[in-house]
């Protein structure tokens, strides 16, 4: 999990890969969103943690932090992407969200972005469980995205965990739920 003990290591992989996204140090859930600097964002990062206000496990290759997922209650992660049609055919609340996903570039393809899923996942089934969405993009009958990376990940990630299709929230985004 990503804690005050953590954070180090947390930063170093977030650092060696450009500040995640030019910048967002896995802000952009969060109440308040991005500050809209890599130094600001890093530096509400740092506080939230502090607080213990955020909900991240943190994945592993030995000593070395190669990934995270980022999960909460709404409250804990009200911003997603897509809100206004999410909120236009709103539906009962989930208990937790699933934010974001990352791994680092050196390290994709190994299975980390599940890892990070089932972590979390497990993470929530210790807190009481509950119905879970995540907005995870479509990747299937999509044209190649050249450089993209999907900061929530990609649809099959979460069939693989029993998450099924609720509805399409944009082009390619979708909402998924499943209970934990």
């Amino acid at each position: 999990m990503l804690t005050p003990e953590t954070w180090e290591d947390f930063a170093t992989l977030v650092e060696s890969n450009n500040g995640v996204w030019g910048g967002c140090w896995c802000m952009g859930f969060h109440p308040g969103g991005s500050t809209g600097t890599r130094d600001g964002n890093r530096d509400a990062k740092h506080e939230l943690v502090t607080q213990g206000a955020v909900r991240q496990v943190l994945v592993y290759d030995g000593d070395r932090c190669v990934g995270w997922c980022q999960f909460g209650t709404p409250p804990e992660l009200p911003n997603i992407k897509s809100r206004r049609v999410y909120d236009a055919e709103a539906q009962d609340p989930p208990d937790w969200r699933i934010g974001c996903i990352f791994t680092n570039s050196k390290d994709r393809g190994r299975g980390i972005a599940a890892a990070a899923v089932r972590g979390a996942l497990d993470e929530i089934r210790r807190a009481g469980g509950g119905t879970v969405e995540a907005y995870p993009e479509q990747t299937e009958d999509r044209p190649p995205q050249r450089g993209a990376f999907l900061h929530t990940g990609p649809e099959e990630l979460y069939a693989r965990h029993g998450f099924v299709r609720q509805r399409r929230i944009a082009k390619w985004r979708w909402v998924m739920r499943a209970d934990v």
